[in-house]
């Protein structure tokens, strides 16, 4: 499936720089997400998997997919891979947005966590109550039991998953396992048989650009409700918190639509399939902007651009934050703590403030 017919590239020109430019831009990505999680976890390895770690987890995998994409695309061109025009190139094409389809997904889950506890938290009128209900970080809850030293060594027993974001895990699987049956469907219409592997794909793109919609339009709903309910907080954490999901919405809503009605009405998604569709030069080389750069890069450089602040350094120390020490003088009696249980202590109520996100 992989014969090789000579090194001669019929690829446009045009769509060759684009895709090396697309290409440099990914994996421009994916160094700043693995760098900033290296980053985040030397700073504060006791916390496990927060909500920050996944997903620069998520954005840096899905911009290696796409790297990984773009090059072999090019590769498959000139070596005329026949695998690559159907199955091999499907599964390398809908990969990497599987990935960004979850990495949203799963900012959508943590949306409606904090929009339902500000709804619990109105009903005790309480202001402060109700900022820390918006804020908090739900993804990660701080343990400590004196086993938290060997834990340490296994992070994944650290995590904790929400109701909300197992379906987002649930929902990711059933994609996944739908993509690899439409790639098994494809690789079948390879031969002499009823099934068209074009079709197929085409089936599939727009399926998946249906659901790219509808995550666009929950991104947007849920993000006016966040925003409308953060106001009503007097408070100049909340007021950037605002902007920050405010951004969110909106270039999740205007990447997703656009790259949505790109794959909806043109083969810009099945391009792999080069051979057989007819293309425009500089009309395509829209069409892929729109797509790839608005649908995918943008929006995951602008959640690293959200979520660059680093949490906290941790200290080093962690028995003595226990400790305390209670001076008694003759002319009353004071209760003093040391200096590094103050700082033991804020440093921890920072570390459980998150921010919407």
């Amino acid at each position: 499936m992989f014969e090789e017919k000579g090194w001669s590239c019929s690829f446009p020109e045009e769509l060759v720089g684009l895709n090396l430019v697309f290409a440099c831009f990914d994996v421009l990505i994916a160094i700043l997400a693995f760098t900033q999680l290296a980053r985040i976890r030397s700073r504060n390895k006791q916390l496990g998997w927060t909500r920050q770690k996944v997903f620069h987890i998520l954005i840096g995998t899905t911009n290696t997919g796409y790297f990984i994409y773009f090059v072999l695309s090019l590769v498959a061109a000139c070596r005329g891979w026949l695998c690559w025009s159907y199955s091999c190139g499907f599964v390398a094409m809908a990969f990497p947005r599987i990935l960004l389809f979850a990495t949203f997904l799963l900012l959508l889950s943590f949306w409606v966590d904090l929009c339902h506890q500000a709804d619990d938290e109105e009903e005790e009128d309480d202001e402060q109550g109700f900022l820390e209900a918006l804020i908090q970080n739900s993804l990660n809850r701080p343990r400590s039991s004196p086993a938290d030293s060997r834990r340490s060594c296994y992070p994944f027993r650290l995590i904790h998953v929400g109701s909300r974001q197992k379906i987002v895990v649930l929902v990711t699987v059933l994609v996944f396992l739908l993509m690899m049956t439409f790639a098994v469907l494809i690789w079948i219409g390879m031969e002499e048989n009823p099934i068209d592997s074009s079709t197929v794909s085409r089936v599939y793109v727009d399926l998946f650009a249906t659901a790219i919609l509808l995550l666009g339009a929950a991104l947007a709903c849920y993000g006016l409700l966040l925003c409308r309910k953060m106001r009503n907080v007097r408070s100049e954490r909340a007021s950037s918190e605002i902007w920050k999901v405010a951004g969110l919405a909106i270039v999740s809503v205007l990447s997703f639509t656009s790259s949505a009605l790109v794959a909806l009405f043109t083969d810009i998604p099945v391009l792999y399939h080069w051979h057989e569709l007819h293309i425009d030069g500089v009309y395509t080389s829209l069409l892929l902007i729109l797509y790839y750069f608005i649908g995918s890069s943008v929006p995951s450089a602008f959640v690293l651009w959200v979520m660059r602040e680093l949490p906290p350094m941790t200290l080093a120390n962690t028995q003595e934050e226990s400790t305390t020490v209670t001076f008694i003088t003759d002319s009353s009696a004071q209760i003093r703590r040391p200096q590094n249980w103050t700082t033991s202590a804020s440093s921890q109520n920072q570390v459980s403030r998150g921010s919407p996100i």
